[in-house]
Protein backbone atom coordinates (compact mmCIF):
# COMPACT_ATOMS: atom_id res chain seq x y z
CA UNK A 1 0.00 0.00 0.00
CA UNK A 2 2.88 2.39 0.94
CA UNK A 3 4.48 1.54 -2.79
CA UNK A 4 0.78 2.82 -4.35
CA UNK A 5 0.67 5.92 -2.43
CA UNK A 6 3.83 6.64 -3.25
CA UNK A 7 3.43 6.16 -6.71
CA UNK A 8 0.01 8.26 -6.68
CA UNK A 9 1.53 11.18 -5.06
CA UNK A 10 4.39 11.48 -7.47
CA UNK A 11 4.47 14.90 -9.33
CA UNK A 12 6.10 16.36 -12.64
CA UNK A 13 9.43 16.49 -13.15
CA UNK A 14 11.56 19.58 -13.60
CA UNK A 15 12.36 18.25 -17.04
CA UNK A 16 8.78 17.36 -18.05
CA UNK A 17 7.85 20.93 -17.27
CA UNK A 18 10.23 22.82 -19.37
CA UNK A 19 9.35 20.30 -21.95
CA UNK A 20 5.55 21.02 -21.24
CA UNK A 21 6.55 24.84 -21.55
CA UNK A 22 8.72 24.38 -24.71
CA UNK A 23 6.21 22.99 -26.48
CA UNK A 24 3.12 25.74 -25.45
CA UNK A 25 5.95 28.84 -26.55
CA UNK A 26 6.34 27.13 -29.44
CA UNK A 27 2.20 26.43 -30.23
CA UNK A 28 2.04 30.08 -29.17
CA UNK A 29 4.20 31.36 -31.44
CA UNK A 30 2.55 29.51 -34.18
CA UNK A 31 -0.62 30.52 -33.13
CA UNK A 32 0.59 34.08 -33.09
CA UNK A 33 2.09 34.27 -36.17
CA UNK A 34 -1.07 32.73 -38.06
CA UNK A 35 -3.38 35.40 -36.49
CA UNK A 36 -0.46 38.37 -37.93
CA UNK A 37 -0.54 36.68 -41.27
CA UNK A 38 -4.57 36.23 -41.16
CA UNK A 39 -4.36 39.90 -40.06
CA UNK A 40 -2.16 41.31 -42.78
CA UNK A 41 -3.84 39.63 -45.09
CA UNK A 42 -6.78 41.31 -44.15
CA UNK A 43 -5.70 44.62 -44.53
CA UNK A 44 -4.36 44.05 -47.86
CA UNK A 45 -7.67 42.84 -48.78
CA UNK A 46 -9.48 46.04 -47.00
CA UNK A 47 -6.35 48.57 -48.79
CA UNK A 48 -6.82 46.97 -52.16
CA UNK A 49 -10.61 46.97 -51.81
CA UNK A 50 -10.25 50.35 -51.11
CA UNK A 51 -7.92 51.30 -53.89
CA UNK A 52 -10.48 49.92 -56.50
CA UNK A 53 -12.91 51.92 -54.83
CA UNK A 54 -11.32 55.03 -55.58
CA UNK A 55 -10.07 53.97 -59.32
CA UNK A 56 -14.42 52.94 -59.93
CA UNK A 57 -14.81 56.38 -58.70
CA UNK A 58 -12.46 58.25 -60.37
CA UNK A 59 -13.87 56.86 -63.55
CA UNK A 60 -17.40 57.80 -62.46
CA UNK A 61 -16.52 61.18 -62.14
CA UNK A 62 -14.52 61.15 -65.61
CA UNK A 63 -17.38 59.33 -67.70
CA UNK A 64 -20.43 61.29 -65.66
CA UNK A 65 -18.34 64.60 -66.98
CA UNK A 66 -17.33 63.54 -70.47
CA UNK A 67 -20.78 62.07 -71.03
CA UNK A 68 -22.81 64.96 -70.32
CA UNK A 69 -20.67 67.65 -71.89
CA UNK A 70 -23.04 70.47 -73.71
CA UNK A 71 -22.24 72.52 -76.56
CA UNK A 72 -22.49 75.80 -74.24
CA UNK A 73 -19.08 78.09 -74.34
CA UNK A 74 -18.24 80.22 -71.23
CA UNK A 75 -17.02 83.85 -70.38
CA UNK A 76 -13.44 84.16 -69.68
CA UNK A 77 -12.49 85.61 -66.52
CA UNK A 78 -11.37 88.76 -68.03
CA UNK A 79 -14.86 89.04 -70.11
CA UNK A 80 -12.79 89.32 -73.29
CA UNK A 81 -12.89 86.16 -75.14
CA UNK A 82 -15.16 82.28 -75.27
CA UNK A 83 -13.85 79.59 -73.71
CA UNK A 84 -15.01 76.40 -76.03
CA UNK A 85 -17.16 73.85 -74.53
CA UNK A 86 -14.71 71.66 -74.47
CA UNK A 87 -11.17 72.89 -73.73
CA UNK A 88 -7.82 70.61 -74.21
CA UNK A 89 -4.61 72.20 -74.85
CA UNK A 90 -1.20 70.64 -73.74
CA UNK A 91 0.15 74.46 -73.24
CA UNK A 92 -2.43 74.89 -69.91
CA UNK A 93 -2.63 73.56 -66.44
CA UNK A 94 -5.49 71.67 -66.81
CA UNK A 95 -5.88 68.21 -68.65
CA UNK A 96 -9.53 69.17 -70.36
CA UNK A 97 -12.04 71.85 -69.46
CA UNK A 98 -15.71 71.26 -70.49
CA UNK A 99 -19.30 72.77 -69.91
CA UNK A 100 -21.51 69.45 -68.35
CA UNK A 101 -25.16 68.91 -68.26
CA UNK A 102 -27.23 67.21 -65.71
CA UNK A 103 -25.89 68.87 -62.51
CA UNK A 104 -27.98 67.84 -59.60
CA UNK A 105 -29.94 70.09 -57.78
CA UNK A 106 -31.94 68.72 -54.71
CA UNK A 107 -31.66 72.06 -52.59
CA UNK A 108 -33.76 73.63 -55.63
CA UNK A 109 -31.39 76.53 -55.70
CA UNK A 110 -32.25 78.76 -58.86
CA UNK A 111 -29.24 78.09 -60.97
CA UNK A 112 -28.44 76.30 -64.19
CA UNK A 113 -28.06 72.77 -64.56
CA UNK A 114 -25.05 73.17 -66.26
CA UNK A 115 -21.71 72.83 -64.53
CA UNK A 116 -17.80 74.01 -65.70
CA UNK A 117 -15.17 71.72 -64.21
CA UNK A 118 -11.89 70.68 -65.33
CA UNK A 119 -9.17 68.38 -64.64
CA UNK A 120 -5.87 68.83 -63.12
CA UNK A 121 -3.08 66.75 -62.89
CA UNK A 122 -0.94 68.06 -59.47
CA UNK A 123 1.51 66.12 -57.74
CA UNK A 124 0.27 62.62 -58.95
CA UNK A 125 -2.88 63.25 -57.77
CA UNK A 126 -5.87 63.71 -60.11
CA UNK A 127 -8.07 66.36 -59.25
CA UNK A 128 -11.82 67.21 -60.36
CA UNK A 129 -12.53 71.47 -60.34
CA UNK A 130 -15.72 72.80 -60.38
CA UNK A 131 -16.89 76.27 -60.44
CA UNK A 132 -20.45 77.73 -59.11
CA UNK A 133 -21.02 79.69 -62.08
CA UNK A 134 -20.69 79.30 -66.00
CA UNK A 135 -19.86 82.81 -66.36
CA UNK A 136 -17.35 83.37 -63.70
CA UNK A 137 -15.50 86.59 -62.78
CA UNK A 138 -11.84 87.44 -62.06
CA UNK A 139 -11.25 85.82 -59.09
CA UNK A 140 -14.09 83.23 -58.06
CA UNK A 141 -12.97 80.28 -56.86
CA UNK A 142 -13.16 76.57 -58.17
CA UNK A 143 -14.16 73.66 -55.73
CA UNK A 144 -11.37 70.95 -55.32
CA UNK A 145 -11.65 66.96 -54.83
CA UNK A 146 -8.53 64.81 -55.02
CA UNK A 147 -10.18 62.10 -57.09
CA UNK A 148 -7.35 59.65 -57.59
CA UNK A 149 -3.94 58.99 -56.11
CA UNK A 150 -0.52 57.41 -57.38
CA UNK A 151 -1.20 58.65 -61.18
CA UNK A 152 2.04 58.95 -63.60
CA UNK A 153 0.41 59.98 -66.46
CA UNK A 154 -3.51 61.34 -67.86
CA UNK A 155 -4.04 60.95 -71.45
CA UNK A 156 -7.03 62.20 -73.42
CA UNK A 157 -7.89 61.93 -76.64
CA UNK A 158 -10.87 62.78 -78.55
CA UNK A 159 -12.52 61.89 -81.90
CA UNK A 160 -13.40 64.26 -84.66
CA UNK A 161 -16.34 64.01 -87.65
CA UNK A 162 -13.83 62.75 -89.89
CA UNK A 163 -13.01 59.68 -87.03
CA UNK A 164 -9.54 61.43 -86.77
CA UNK A 165 -7.79 61.05 -82.88
CA UNK A 166 -6.53 64.66 -81.30
CA UNK A 167 -5.19 65.15 -78.38
CA UNK A 168 -6.00 69.01 -78.14
CA UNK A 169 -9.30 70.18 -78.42
CA UNK A 170 -10.84 72.14 -80.59
CA UNK A 171 -8.67 70.64 -83.07
CA UNK A 172 -6.33 72.56 -85.06
CA UNK A 173 -7.23 74.48 -87.51
CA UNK A 174 -11.28 73.87 -86.84
CA UNK A 175 -13.38 76.84 -88.28
CA UNK A 176 -13.18 79.72 -85.55
CA UNK A 177 -17.21 80.40 -86.26
CA UNK A 178 -18.22 77.03 -84.72
CA UNK A 179 -14.75 75.81 -82.71
CA UNK A 180 -16.42 76.98 -79.21
CA UNK A 181 -19.50 74.93 -79.60
CA UNK A 182 -17.51 71.69 -81.18
CA UNK A 183 -17.83 68.24 -79.56
CA UNK A 184 -16.27 65.67 -80.49
CA UNK A 185 -17.61 61.52 -81.44
CA UNK A 186 -16.29 60.20 -78.50
CA UNK A 187 -13.41 60.66 -75.51
CA UNK A 188 -10.58 57.88 -74.63
CA UNK A 189 -9.14 58.19 -71.20
CA UNK A 190 -5.87 56.23 -70.34
CA UNK A 191 -4.50 56.33 -66.41
CA UNK A 192 -1.59 55.47 -65.92
CA UNK A 193 -1.45 54.04 -62.18
CA UNK A 194 1.85 53.25 -60.36
CA UNK A 195 0.28 50.25 -58.84
CA UNK A 196 -2.83 49.21 -61.53
CA UNK A 197 -0.63 50.09 -64.77
CA UNK A 198 -2.71 51.42 -67.69
CA UNK A 199 -6.61 51.26 -67.63
CA UNK A 200 -8.20 52.58 -70.38
CA UNK A 201 -11.61 53.95 -70.93
CA UNK A 202 -14.25 54.97 -74.33
CA UNK A 203 -16.81 57.44 -73.57
CA UNK A 204 -19.38 58.03 -76.62
CA UNK A 205 -20.10 61.77 -76.22
CA UNK A 206 -24.24 62.09 -76.56
CA UNK A 207 -25.18 64.50 -79.47
CA UNK A 208 -21.47 64.74 -80.30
Amino acid sequence: MTSIAKTRMRGFTLIEILVALAIFALMAVMLFGGFIAVSNQVDWSRARAARLQQIQTAMLYLARDFSQLQPRPVRSELGDFKEAALSADARSIYLATLTRGGWSNPAGIPRSTLQRVAYQLEDRQLVRLDWPVLDRVSGTQPRRTEILDDVDEVIIRYLDAQLEWHENWPPLGSDDAVAAWLRPLAVEISLDLSDHGRITRLLEIRGG
